[in-house]
């Protein structure tokens, strides 16, 4: 396994890649991998011949009182798991490497990024759009593989790569869960014991809400106040949103119906937690759990 920590030695060997005929399938991540991360691996080792993963913690999509300083960096447990999980390239460059001037050219996200994280955390989807550009630019991927759990983050990157005609093929993971049905985030090992414990009450309360949306509510409001309610009494600390929402664009909705997403945002102690249930309502109100998006 190849670790890159410049651009030009991971443009050396993607080039070498692609000369002897390879395609390049890439999984950005943060580092702190975990199953999650696992499952996109695995996605992409089966989508491209040669499989690069990047790890950067990148500092432009924190706000100034967000946790970029305490995002866990274990960069030596992260490259043991690139190499046992088949990885042939880790491209881990510095923040001066990444960001070597200011930034003054931005790419924008479009209207995806506005519901949800994108009124809570201002210019959090600008600096996400930012760097997964740069990204693609250097490693210049054939297929590009995604976690649901970020689900708003993959519908922003997907109309990024749309709009902008990046010859990119985008993929979405599943969302990995641990056995209890929090799922898998890199924040989760900041979690105390009790807080973990009551981190739970997240997948809990968006199971009820597709246990009241199976009974045939279908006005969005009630559905999402009543995840509310579960989350506060099942101990959260703060709800910071909760909202059904039309995909694969994720505008607003007056009833339930077709495919939606159901995504909640949490404070649990000092640590934020989001998970999300993608479902289809067929037109006799079967409802089903469902993929993000279809294949590109």
């Amino acid at each position: 396994m190849e670790r890159c920590s410049t651009i030009l030695d991971i443009r050396r060997f993607v080039s070498g890649q692609k000369r002897a005929g390879k395609t390049v399938a890439f999984v950005p991540t943060m580092g702190a991998l975990h199953a999650g991360h696992r499952s996109c691996i695995d996605i992409a080792r089966k989508a491209g011949d040669c499989l690069v993963v990047s790890i950067f913690v990148n500092p432009t999509q924190f706000g100034p009182n967000e946790d970029v300083d305490s995002y866990p960096r274990v960069i030596d447990e992260d490259l043991a798991r690139c190499r046992e999980w088949g990885c042939d390239a880790v491209f881990s460059p510095s923040v001066p490497e990444m960001y070597p001037e200011s930034q003054t050219v931005w790419v924008e996200p479009g209207r995806a990024a506005e519901p949800l994280c994108g009124r809570t955390r201002e210019g959090h989807f600008r600096g996400v759009t930012t760097v997964v550009g740069k990204l693609f630019s250097v490693v210049e991927p054939d297929v590009a593989v995604f976690g649901q759990k970020d689900a708003q983050q993959a519908t922003v990157i997907r109309e990024m790569v749309r709009q902008l005609n990046l010859p990119v093929r985008l993929l979405v993971s599943p969302i990995v869960r641990e056995e209890d049905g929090l799922a898998f985030s890199s924040r989760n090992r900041r979690l105390t014991r009790d807080e973990r414990r009551r981190a739970v009450a997240l997948h809990h309360a968006l199971g009820h809400g597709l246990e009241i949306l199976s009974g045939g509510e279908i006005n969005p409001r009630k559905i999402c106040e009543a995840v509310i309610k579960r989350l506060n009494d099942d101990g959260v600390d703060r709800v910071e949103y909760v909202e059904l929402l039309r995909v694969p664009d994720l505008t607003g909705i007056e009833r339930v119906e077709g495919k939606v997403l159901l995504a909640a945002a949490v404070h649990v102690g000092s640590v934020r937690l989001i998970d999300n249930r993608v479902v289809q309502i067929t037109a006799d109100g079967h409802v089903s759990e469902a993929p993000l998006f279809d294949v590109d």
